[in-house]
């Protein structure tokens, strides 16, 4: 295993920084390093000029269009960009349906749906997660029933990140209840401006609204938008989840949270107390064996030899390296880390307090945000007996 990059791979990584710091809007960047809500236009907007280069499919094969990055280069992408304080691209249509598309889809619907998807002007949501179907997947109910050439789907999914800014989603429907539950699954593609499609946020507790909840009432999806085979769905779904978990990791964040967190340790007097300078010390040896892990799965794949079978295992510790830098900026921040009262951040104004810094306005909203990371993309209880079993035996 070779974890050093090749000369080739370090100009690489010089020319992703220079595009990037000529391209990427400053009032974007300024938001995302010091945690300020990123609009529908900011995501979508950096999405369209990552497009425009031809890289928000960067993980894309050239055949569908895509650069045609080896695992490494992407890696390199993926840092640099988080480096400079670019949003997160917004997964469900580049990193996740995509390639569903690529290997199970036809050519009819490659031709259709990947262009949108990679110019970023289409935005996709996930219809995953049930009422009663988290974790428990297979027991998906939302319904689809097929007459003649269209389906009619009834039902509900919740949890729909950002949802409401959708365009279309890809679904879990149930098409057959014979034989075990994940054998009468289909993967449907819907547009959620149909007919009988209602979208209902749900507000957080910091104020926000990231998440809804989705309503189907008799929408008639043609049957041309289904992907692959009828009932053969779980296939599919477990091909996206795999790309999903390696991605809610998102190690190159956590390296950028991580200066972050020093930053705001310095400035509240707190990065000269041992104590909680051992803290951050473990905090990053932490994100540097998960850098070590990830690099272990691309050097592996690079080579052609078969890599460990560690999303599971990936979403895990990031999720929990996310959740422990969110609490470490709260404590740096102390009583200054306020609930965040979005009006008030707004207007410039948080409150008379003297020496407080308004950059600590929002580590309260960051820090209860993160406790989801360990329940969304599969609960790291469900995780932890996946890696028992795949990766242990």
């Amino acid at each position: 295993m070779d974890l050093s990059f090749t000369p080739e791979e370090q100009k690489f990584r010089e020319e992703v920084r220079a595009w990037v710091k000529d391209n990427l809007p400053q009032e974007i960047s300024h938001k995302v390093h010091n945690a300020l809500e990123l609009t529908r236009d900011d995501l979508q907007g950096w999405a369209k000029i990552l497009g425009k280069k031809g890289w928000l499919g960067y993980g894309w094969p050239k055949e569908f269009g895509g650069p045609g990055w080896t695992a490494v280069q992407r890696h390199l992408f993926e840092e640099e960009t988080a480096l400079a304080g670019a949003p997160r691209i917004i997964p469900f249509g580049p990193v996740m349906v995509a390639p569903v598309i690529m290997a199970f889809g036809n050519a009819e619907q490659q031709k259709r749906f990947l262009p949108g998807i990679a110019s970023g002007e289409v935005w996709w949501s996930q219809g995953y997660s049930e009422p009663g179907s988290g974790s428990d997947l297979a027991s998906v109910k939302t319904k689809a029933e097929r007459k003649g050439d269209k389906y009619i789907v009834n039902g509900q999914k919740t949890w729909t990140t950002l949802g409401q800014h959708g365009d279309w989603m890809f679904n879990l429907v149930r098409t057959s209840n014979e034989g075990k539950p994940q054998t009468g699954i289909s993967f449907l593609l819907l547009d959620m401006k149909s007919p009988g499609v209602t979208v209902r946020p749900i507000k957080l507790i910091d104020g926000g609204v990231e998440v809804n909840e989705v309503f189907f009432d008799n929408v008639e999806v043609p049957a041309e938008n289904l992907i692959g085979e009828e009932n053969k769905g779980w296939t599919y779904a477990k091909h996206l989840l795999s790309h999903e978990r390696t991605n809610i990791a998102d190690v190159n964040r956590a390296k950028r949270e991580l200066e972050r967190l020093k930053r705001i340790a310095k400035s509240e007097g707190v990065y000269d107390d041992l104590r909680f300078r051992d803290e951050i010390a473990k905090l990053e040896v932490d994100i540097v064996a998960l850098e070590m892990m990830v690099l272990r799965v691309l050097s592996a794949a690079t080579s052609g030899k078969n890599s460990l079978d560690v999303a599971g295992l990936l979403k895990i510790r990031g999720s929990e390296i996310q959740q422990r830098y969110a609490e470490l900026m709260m404590l740096a921040g102390g009583p200054y880390s306020l609930p965040l009262i979005r009006e008030a951040m707004e207007a410039g104004w948080q409150g008379n307090f003297p020496g407080g810094n308004p950059a600590l306005a929002p580590l309260a909203s960051t820090f209860f945000n993160m406790r989801k990371t360990t329940i969304y993309g599969g609960s790291n209880e469900v995780q932890r007996n996946i890696v028992a079993q795949t990766v242990l035996g």
